[in-house]
């Protein structure tokens, strides 16, 4: 064997190690850990970068909406097909590198490359059939692997969907009661309109357990962060921050709520948050993320729903402290995916009091 030979069977080993490693961290074995290098994560990231500027091109929310939408699963189709790819480029180097336990020999490169994807593909390559030891050996790995591979996309795909499904279960169901887009605000008056206390309970107890399945689902296979809702005026992050909100005014603001069910939701809603300012390497200072002038406003609509409200300056206080716990980051979630605000949600230069709160002296946004 040459040097030539030898770095290329070199070469195609490291390769295929690689693509083991990348498909068992990603798929077998997901949950991230420290220090670990996540290769699909780090493709996915800059891939959604140089994506998300060329679908905000069109001026249409439609269209940005569509564009934006189709990333993920494309991505998804992306991965699949670079595993496979690789694998099939690894084997053919390592064939190529052991050219003399091939009969007859490949004529060149692009000969292997064929051979090594139809011992990946379980198809018969005419002519060309593996009659040394190493190469025989290397032939079944292969074989094995594609077979294995083909194994773990079924599980992948469905993982990811179902993941997707129960996401979106809860956020359509948020509808009735929060509006679209949703907000913690409407989701508390709809409540005491209509007599539904218990509602109030359930819907926490309901999110609280959703925001345990999106962090070990979501944070295992990164790339659900990046399907979209399939409904208008919906997004799982400001269907979340709603209901963190009601969650927040309930310990803050509300006499008599669920307080209970409420510090639960709110407890499992900032580990959830720091996770994600975690995955996505955010920084930044801790702000409420909201205005006075917007908390007084929800107080009045709160009072007129029937609720009975605590001292309002010692509110705004309370409020302030816990919602600075998750509201900035939140809001850093969302403009880093490209989701459309909602109120008190996402990007908050577009509020009209923006601009007059601003000449006024009054509280900056920081979002």
């Amino acid at each position: 064997m040459s040097v030539t030979d030898g770095l290329q069977v070199a070469l195609g080993a490291v390769i295929v190690l690689v693509t083991i490693y990348d498909v068992f961290q990603s798929v077998v074995m997901p949950r991230p850990a420290v220090g670990r290098v996540r290769l699909s994560f780090t493709l996915i990231r800059g891939a959604w970068r140089v994506w998300r500027k060329i679908a905000e091109v069109p001026k249409k929310l439609q269209m940005r909406e569509t564009a934006l939408a189709a990333f993920a699963p494309m991505m998804l189709v992306t991965l699949l097909v670079i595993w496979g790819f690789s694998f099939i480029l690894g084997y053919a180097l390592i064939f190529s590198g052991l050219h003399a336990g091939l009969q007859p020999q490949p004529d060149s490169f692009g000969t292997t490359l064929y051979f090594s994807t139809g011992r990946m593909l379980a198809f018969s390559v005419a002519g060309i059939e593996a009659t040394g030891i190493a190469t025989r050996t290397f032939a079944a790995i292969e074989a094995a692997s594609g077979f294995g591979l083909f194994a773990l996309v079924i599980s992948l795909l469905f993982s990811l969907f179902s993941s997707f499904q129960r996401r979106e279960t809860a956020v359509v169901a948020l509808d009735a009661l929060a509006g679209a887009p949703p907000t913690g605000i409407q989701l508390l008056e709809t409540c005491a309109k209509d007599g539904m206390p218990a509602q109030l309970i359930a819907t926490f107890d309901e999110w609280r357990l959703w925001t345990v399945d999106v962090i070990e689902s979501h944070l295992s296979y990164p790339l659900l962060f990046y399907f979209r809702s399939s409904h208008d005026n919906e997004a799982w992050a400001n269907s979340f921050g709603a209901v963190m909100d009601a969650a927040t005014l309930v310990l803050t603001t509300i006499d008599g709520g669920p307080i209970g069910q409420a510090r639960l939701m709110h407890k499992v809603g900032t580990h959830f948050v720091a996770d994600m300012r975690d995955h996505f390497h955010y920084v930044g200072e801790p702000v409420v993320g909201v205005e006075r002038q917007e908390f007084d406003e929800a107080c009045g609509r709160l009072e007129r729903a029937g609720y009975q409200l605590h001292n309002p300056d010692k509110a705004w206080e309370d409020f302030s402290m816990l919602r600075s716990k998750y509201g900035a980051w939140l809001n850093q979630v969302t403009k880093g995916l490209g989701v459309p605000p909602a109120p008190w949600i996402g990007d908050r230069s577009y509020l009209p009091h923006r601009e007059r709160t601003m000449q006024g002296g009054g509280q900056r946004r920081v979002a």
